[in-house]
C-alpha cells in the first residue's frame, strides 16, 4: 500500500496551495506552561494550519477517530510509537471508568503485539501507589475512550492530568482516541455532555481550531458544526465520520485514515464569507 502523505511544507513559494490565516485562531506565541513558547508564526498549507516542526524536544504525535478506535486504529497506533512493543495506557475518564470501557479496550488490543494498560481516575490513594506522573510518562501511546467530553475534562484539570498530557505529548508519546477521546485535544468542538441538545465545549487546546466527531453518524452534527463556523462562534476545524481519522504531528496532517471505505473526513472553514466543507480523502489501514 501506497501511504498518501499529506507532508508539512513551508508557505513561502508554494502556489496556488495557501489560504489566509484561518479567523478567530489563537495566536502562537504564548507560554505553554512547559518553560518552551509556541511557534511564534503560523503558516497555511492546501487551506489548513500548520506549524513548523520542532527540533527541540520529540515529534509530537496525535492520532483521532470521529468514532470507533478499534484494533486498527491501536495498531496503527502501536507503529507510531516506533516500538517492537509498545505500552498503551487507556484513559476511560469520559466513560466514568465504566468496566465495559476497559474491557472493550483489552478485547481490541488482544490481537496485537502491544502491553495495555488501564489507568482510571475515580480512586483512591490507599489503592494506588504510583504518582500520575508515573503511570503516564511511562507510557508509549495513550488512548482517551469516548463518553463525557465535558465531565473528562472538568476530571482531568482537577487531577492535573492535563498537565500531564502535555508533557506526554511533548515527549512524543503517541496521543488518540474517538468521540470524547479526538474532541478533547482540540482546542474546541461539538458535543452531546449537557442535557437535550448539542453544545460546544472547550478542551485541551493542543491542536489549533475546532473538532467534530461522529459526522456521519448523528444528524444533529454537521449542521451545527457549520453553524458554529459560519457564524464565527467556533473556529474553523476537522470533522471526522466514523471509523475515519487524521494523524497529527505537530499540528500538521499527515495521513488521513479509515476502516471503513465510506467514511471521510473533513476541513470546515469560512471561504470567501461561506461555509466550505473539504473532503480530506483518507486510505485504509
Amino acid at each position: 500500500m501506497i501511504r498518501r502523505e499529506f507532508l508539512v511544507t513551508s508557505a513561502l513559494g508554494t502556489a496556488g496551495a495557501l489560504a489566509g490565516p484561518i479567523g478567530g485562531a489563537a495566536p502562537y506565541g504564548a507560554g505553554n506552561g512547559s518553560g518552551l513558547l509556541e511557534p511564534t508564526a503560523r503558516e497555511w498549507v492546501d487551506g489548513m494550519p500548520t506549524a513548523p516542526m520542532r527540533t527541540e524536544r520529540a515529534t509530537r504525535k496525535i492520532l483521532i477517530a470521529g468514532g470507533g478506535f478499534g484494533t486498527a486504529f491501536i495498531r496503527y497506533m502501536a507503529e507510531l510509537t516506533g516500538k517492537p512493543r509498545p505500552r498503551l495506557l487507556y484513559l476511560p475518564t469520559a466513560s466514568a471508568d465504566r468496566d465495559t470501557s476497559a474491557l472493550n479496550w483489552y478485547k481490541a488490543c488482544a490481537p496485537l503485539n502491544v502491553e495495555p494498560h488501564v489507568q482510571n481516575m475515580f480512586i483512591a490513594s490507599t489503592a494506588q501507589s504510583l504518582g500520575w506522573d508515573e503511570v503516564l510518562l511511562s507510557m508509549d501511546g495513550i488512548v482517551a475512550s469516548g463518553g463525557n467530553t465535558l465531565n473528562q475534562q472538568a476530571i482531568w484539570k482537577a487531577q492535573g492530568i492535563d498537565v500531564l498530557l502535555r508533557q506526554a505529548w511533548d515527549r512524543g508519546i503517541v496521543l488518540g482516541g474517538a468521540s470524547a477521546g479526538s474532541l478533547c485535544w482540540f482546542e474546541e468542538g461539538t458535543t452531546d455532555s449537557r442535557p437535550k441538545a448539542l453544545s460546544t465545549v472547550q478542551c485541551l487546546g493542543f491542536l489549533p481550531g475546532s473538532h467534530s466527531p461522529h459526522y456521519d453518524a448523528e444528524p444533529g452534527r454537521r449542521p451545527l458544526y457549520q453553524q458554529l463556523i459560519g457564524s464565527g462562534a467556533m473556529k474553523p476545524g476537522y470533522a471526522c465520520d466514523n471509523d475515519a481519522g487524521i494523524y497529527f504531528e505537530e499540528t500538521a496532517v499527515k495521513r488521513v485514515v479509515h476502516t471503513r471505505a465510506a467514511a471521510k473526513c473533513y476541513y470546515v472553514s469560512l471561504v470567501n464569507g461561506k461555509v466550505a466543507e473539504r473532503t480530506l480523502e483518507p486510505e485504509a489501514i
